[in-house]
């Protein structure tokens, strides 16, 4: 061979060899990465090429699938009360992807994931068409539709849990949408998304596990157990040592009372029940920084918490000592989401023990063979069962008789806190109302709950934790309790 000759034969062999490096390469090292990414538009199709597997509330499917025409996705998801449930579901589009449980669950609900392999190869011999799995929630259909109108047209969210298991039985947020109006690939379906993206009230945005704000004084709670567990006080009807007026450390301003309150050396039990700044300020600040992390971090505070569908991490910050003080009445940089602090009930309702919130109880493959169930887990400790129970009794004079006395429930022991959280500039904007609370039963505590409204058409004057939210965890802690009998 002459030697032009010989260099055109090496250069085509260097050609075919990269041709074949390549093609292995994607086939065997990127193939998955390329089949599941958003852009590429055969996955969204095949996502869509067969019914869907649902998402079931109570026994019942809150989701399914509808046939279209004229495209080349076969079918489109459908919601039943889609905006009641969106901020569960979340979304599934065959123009915009998908979110929270429809994204998280797409394998099952799909039927790709791997385990349901056995279903798809049976499906191959049997010539049946290929199914979705289904997801069974841990959702109280009951809790849910009381969460969802009590808060009604106001801007607010739900977080409800049984303290037992951790299971989330409520997760509401308005405004909400209805995830049906963008499900298809039509021109609509992008102006309803695009009218979403562009509302200034958020609708897309689920409150209950994504937005955090200031707790108010339901974070009192947490500095009342910070002072048990680290032996500041024992007793809870002792005197505190709490002067009035009390002046923030490394400051010239007094702490203020809302209203003219007896707060002076007040016990752990009146000051929880009236409300107490000044006592809960110093409480925080004889602790110190670093003990209250520690005490906000077993309650969940500064890590992010997957239900699956993740939450954003609520913050009890490192500060300095006034900060610090004022963060102990969950202000100053205290930020937290409402199910964190549904997290914070339903540990001291459940003795103390912390248990990991889960909304997924069962995955179930096309023939409703159960292909996984969840086991509680016990996620932190962050009280004994002996301050557990003196926590309980304070919560449980906060609704006897003082500022949570909406809450009450005929027949059923219930424990709560309040709070009017500030935020704004210079405290400009109407504050947040909070509630948190749980219900006691012959069977244990099977509910904790926190309200968080936003905004409402009420006067400045009106908002408080006791007249907003109160009422809204109350009807949910019943509607729990009756799904029980």
């Amino acid at each position: 061979m002459n030697k032009p000759l010989r260099r055109i034969a090496i250069f085509c062999g260097v050609l075919i060899f990269a041709l074949l490096a390549r093609t292995n390469y994607l086939q065997y090292v990127k193939a998955d990465e390329l089949n599941t990414r958003d852009e590429n538009r055969r996955v969204r199709i095949e996502r869509y090429a067969h019914e869907r597997g649902n998402i079931i509330v109570d026994g019942k499917s809150i989701t399914g699938s509808k046939e279209t025409e004229d495209s080349d996705f076969k079918y489109k998801r459908v919601w039943k009360n889609g905006p009641m449930w969106a901020p569960v579901t979340g979304y599934s589009s065959q123009a915009f992807d998908a979110s929270q449980l429809e994204k998280i669950e797409d394998g099952i609900l799909t039927g790709n994931d791997d385990q349901l392999f056995f279903n798809r190869t049976m499906s191959m011999f049997t010539g049946d068409d290929k199914q979705g799995g289904n997801i069974v929630t841990t959702l109280n259909g009951a809790a849910q539709k009381a969460a969802f109108e009590g808060l009604g047209k106001k801007k607010g969210a739900v977080a409800a849990i049984d303290p037992r298991t951790g299971a989330i039985l409520a997760l509401a947020s308005t405004p909400s949408y209805d995830p049906s109006t963008f499900a298809g690939n039509s021109k609509s379906d992008s102006e309803a998304w695009q009218a979403l993206l562009k509302d200034k009230d958020k609708p897309m945005q689920n409150r209950a596990l994504r937005e955090t704000y200031p707790p108010g004084s339901t974070f009192k709670v947490v500095t009342a157990a910070a002072a048990l567990e680290n032996g500041l006080y024992t007793d809870i009807d002792d005197a505190t040592d709490s002067p009035l007026p009390w002046r923030l450390p490394q400051s010239r301003n007094d702490l203020k009372n809302e209203g003219n309150i007896p707060c002076k050396n007040a016990s752990l039990r009146e000051a929880l029940r009236w409300s107490c700044n000044t006592v809960f300020g110093k409480i925080s600040d004889d602790l110190g920084n670093e003990k209250m992390i520690e005490e906000a971090d077993k309650f969940g505070f500064n890590k992010e918490i997957f239900t699956p569908v993740r939450t954003v991490a609520s913050i009890y910050p490192e500060d300095n000592r006034p900060q610090n003080a004022m963060a102990g009445i969950g202000q100053a940089s205290n930020r937290t989401t409402p199910l964190q602090m549904a997290m914070v009930a339903a540990a001291v309702a459940n003795d103390g023990k912390l248990m990991q919130p889960y909304m997924v109880a069962e995955r179930k493959a096309p023939n409703l063979d159960v292909i996984y169930t969840h086991e509680k887990e016990e996620l932190s400790r962050p009280l004994s069962g002996e301050n557990a129970q003196k926590l309980q009794e304070m919560m449980e004079t906060v609704v006897e008789k003082g500022t949570g006395t909406r809450a009450q429930i005929p027949g059923v022991t219930v424990g709560g806190k309040t709070g009017t959280a500030q935020h704004g500039l210079n405290n400009s904007e109407k504050p947040y109302a909070w509630f948190i609370s749980y219900a006691k039963t012959d069977n244990g505590s099977p509910v904790a709950v926190a309200v968080v409204v936003e905004d409402s058409d009420a006067s400045r004057g009106d908002i408080s934790g006791g007249g907003l939210a109160a009422p809204i965890a109350k009807a949910v802690m019943k509607a729990v309790i009756d799904s029980e009998k």
